[in-house]
């Protein structure tokens, strides 16, 4: 049998809170710890803060007091866990090898996620983005081997590989044609409302991560490319938050949101190779499943519905942080000439997008493609890490 969140009994609220003592964890090293745990913790943080965020707008448009005040409990706790969670990354990481490391999180996580959603138009929209991400990786590897002398693959290990995704230049599209259609919430798998709620979180996270991290680096170069791969962070959260259906009442986005963290942080305990780590996803898991309990407990007394109706009856297989070289191999020979129009995709630049393209560059190189070029006029090339071989498609194999 799997695991059924709903039958099993957490750490009470009252117990939830904790001390400086307990907050002050223990950093990961980034020499010796397993890349993909760097991946869990960059994830988790996200999934946290998005749950804040959540409560926050939900409070805001709740007029019962004794609701609001049951919220801000059990986000004061989420807060910690946040805390505990985020400050698992290494103090001596630099913002450029968390970066590489953030990017790493979107291509693995959304193509995980893309290899094992039901729905065809869902998969399609991930799909879709892990070719983005994966250009993005490729661009700020090149911006580190350039500032910091170092190379990405002491970041993914060889874990995921580095070299052309979609050119990112192509990632500037009309605001409309980042919208797609939602699923249906009477109808889809419950699992494909996990999906779209983890990688939106995840997104998100990115997004914030740039808005704030990009004006700290003093040369032009970096500070333009956080720009402009922080717009398209942008795009990506809007192609994500889309599909979840609106019509979700907020006591069943409540209930979505906790136990997806229950989700994540069971996944994560199965596979954590870090005894601390693990320790730190157990704990939160046993924490979720009290908030879980709260939110169900809600949901039946303000939505007159069981949390049974619109939940699996137990959670689907564990999410794996894993290598998806041939996945993404597979969608970089098959899918890079394709771009959005409306809620679908196409292969051919429409009016819209060259519109949106013009008005966006100016006639002028953007910094995705000006780093490239600052790189090989250093190096006389441009840093790749191609692990399976050359690139699969022949117009972006690199020349000497």
């Amino acid at each position: 049998m799997g695991f059924n969140p709903l039958e099993h009994q957490g750490i009470p609220l009252d117990r939830q809170l904790r001390s400086w003592r307990e907050l002050d964890v223990e950093p990961v090293d980034p020499d010796r710890s397993d890349p993909y745990t760097r991946c869990r913790v960059i994830t988790m943080n996200g999934i946290e803060v998005e749950a804040i965020l959540f409560s926050h707008q939900f409070a805001r448009r709740c007029p019962d007091p004794e609701v609001k005040r049951q919220l801000a409990e059990v986000r004061y706790v989420e807060h910690q866990q946040q805390k505990a969670v985020n400050w698992l990354l290494p103090g001596l990481a630099s913002v450029l090898e968390t970066t590489i490391a953030y990017e790493q999180v979107a291509v693995d996580l959304t193509g995980w996620v893309a290899r094992h959603e039901p729905d065809p138009y869902l998969k399609q929209a991930y799909e879709f983005g892990v070719l983005e991400d994966f250009d993005h990786l490729y661009r700020y590897a090149n911006l580190y081997e350039m500032i910091e002398h170092r190379k990405a693959e002491s970041i993914v290990d060889g874990l995921t590989e580095v070299m052309p995704g979609r050119p990112t230049k192509f990632h500037h599209r009309h605001p409309h044609d980042n919208v797609r259609e939602p699923y249906d919430r009477s109808t889809t798998n419950p699992l494909s409302k996990l999906h779209a709620l983890t990688i939106m979180s995840a997104e998100q996270q990115t997004m914030n991560f740039y808005m704030n991290v990009g004006p700290q680096y003093m040369e032009p170069i970096a500070r333009q490319l956080y720009q402009e791969i922080g717009l398209i962070e942008e795009e990506h959260v809007t192609h994500y938050e889309s599909l979840v259906d609106p019509g979700e009442t907020w006591w069943e986005q409540l209930v979505n949101h906790e136990y997806n963290e229950c989700y994540l942080y069971h996944s994560f305990m199965e596979q954590e190779s870090d005894p601390k780590v693990k320790a730190v996803w157990e704990l939160h898991l046993n924490m979720e499943l009290e908030h879980l309990r709260i939110a169900c407990d809600l949901m039946r007394r303000h939505d007159g519905r069981e949390p049974e109706e619109i939940l699996a009856p137990e959670l689907p297989n564990v999410l794996t942080f894993e290598q998806n070289k041939a996945f993404v191999r597979d969608l970089l020979d098959t899918q890079m000439d394709l771009t959005t129009l409306g809620t679908g995709y196409v292969r051919d630049a429409h009016e819209r997008f060259e519109e949106m393209q013009e008005r966006i560059h100016g006639g002028e190189e953007p910094p995705s493609e000006r780093v490239l070029a600052q790189h090989h006029e250093m190096f006389g090339r441009e840093y790749r890490m191609e692990t399976e071989g050359e690139h699969p498609d022949p117009a972006l194999r690199e020349r000497g």
